[in-house]
């Protein structure tokens, strides 16, 4: 395929992870480096930055910025949660985003995102191809779920995988100060996939985890929990630890806190889910179960404690994010980056590229054969496939005893 000049845009879309930056550092730094790219912009807040034509040059920026974006969380160019209509609908945004691409000769697409994000991507470039447009698409993967179809993992699953772990061994600790029985619940992220909550088995492992573990892959019932925690608390001298998603659901499809109000949606329709640990922690005061009960959110820490980061994930992350940047430049097109692991003792990951049609709006759930019968636990088999991804340590600089993080110029590139 002939080589193919011009700019490249990268945008971050969807909920940020403490390795999200990695990526973006990936795409940056391989893009400056190549001769056929001529201007690297961000945009601002994803693709709603490029139809607004707020993007930044990160040619002007410095690169030891960059470097620091590799432990720098959150979405440092801005996210958003923004879905595309189909072109056949309405392709106001789509003859927008191609006349920006003209202006500033944008011949390079690189989003970074999750399922939603990947159907964007998606969207746009077989909108490019469809008008006749030449510009490569390549999705970079991004997000905590772990639930892209096709790859072994995502970027940023493993870091707030050892998070959950971690904290949660944190708490077991504490929780056996006092004689007194207690039960504490750990709410974890997790719409429909069970793989975050999967993750605080790693903290039964080392021997400081839940007794109980409820993930959306199987429907949730009230009077079961309520009556595995008493066994639970009756086995265990009056101490419990319980981690369940925020995406567990009843037969008739009502997530937890829906128990308790009507959940607000965010702009892709999805329930904003949050305050599952509270009502089950009420749930099992009420029923007599034990009358100090701790609700535990996890809430945004989870995704952003680069503090707790896998060396793994970051590395991982990073060379995503570089591996788009030369798949699109050597010709390829219309695809995502993702990880496939080797077949052997050893953990071993090589990258290959997925087609964003299969892709998009597709979710990988835990496998029904690593959840217990019983619904309340994970098997042997999903630690052996989480635990390497969380080895390492982020090397985080510091100054005065605090993360140093990226500071980016971001200076427009608006003509």
């Amino acid at each position: 395929m002939a080589e193919l000049k011009g700019a490249a845009i990268f945008g971050q879309s969807g909920g940020p992870t403490s390795v999200i930056n990695s990526s973006a550092a990936g795409v940056f730094i391989e893009a400056l480096s190549q001769g056929n790219i001529t201007a690297v912009y961000g945009a601002a807040n994803g693709i709603k930055g490029m139809l607004e034509e707020d993007f930044y040059d990160i040619g002007k920026e410095d690169m030891h910025e960059l470097e620091l974006m590799k432990t720098t969380p959150s979405s440092l160019l801005g996210s958003v949660r923004y879905k595309l209509k189909d072109a056949d609908v309405d392709d106001t945004d789509y003859k927008r985003l191609l006349e920006v691409f003209k202006k500033y000769d944008i011949r390079y697409f690189f989003y970074n995102g999750g399922n939603d994000s990947m159907d964007t991507c998606n969207k746009v470039s077989k909108y490019m191809q469809k008008v006749g447009y030449d510009c490569r698409v390549i999705g970079v993967p991004k997000t905590i779920d772990n639930d892209l179809y096709g790859t072994d993992h995502c970027p940023g699953y493993a870091s707030a995988a050892k998070y959950i772990a971690t904290s949660i061994m944190e708490v077991y600790l504490d929780a056996r100060v006092y004689d007194t029985p207690m039960v504490c619940i750990f709410e974890i992220m997790g719409r429909n996939a069970g793989w975050l909550t999967a993750a605080s088995a790693l903290a039964s492992y080392k021997g400081y985890g839940p007794d109980l573990i409820y993930l959306p892959e199987k429907t949730f019932s009230m009077d079961k929990f309520l009556a595995d925690v008493k066994r639970k608390y009756e086995e265990n001298n009056g101490k419990v630890i319980v981690a369940v998603s925020e995406g567990c659901h009843t037969e008739d499809g009502k997530y937890i806190p829906e128990l308790g109000a009507n959940l607000a949606t965010d702009s892709f329709g999805h329930a904003q889910l949050g305050g599952a640990a509270s009502i089950l922690a009420n749930a099992v005061k009420n029923a007599g179960i034990c009358s100090k009960v701790r609700g535990i959110e996890l809430s945004l820490l989870q995704r952003c404690a680069t503090h707790c980061g896998s060396k793994t994930d970051m590395e991982e992350s990073f060379n995503a994010g570089r591996e788009a940047v030369k798949a699109a430049c050597s010709g390829m097109t219309d695809m995502m980056v993702g990880f496939k692991r080797a077949d052997k003792d050893e953990y071993e990951c090589e990258y290959v590229l997925l087609p964003l049609s299969s892709v998009a709006n597709t979710e990988k759930k835990v496998p029904d054969e690593w959840i217990t019968n019983d619904g309340t636990f994970v098997s042997e088999e999903f630690v052996k496939y989480a635990l390497p991804l969380i080895q390492g340590e982020t090397p985080i600089a510091r100054e005065d005893g605090l993360p140093r993080f990226s500071r980016l110029a971001k200076v427009s590139a608006k003509k």
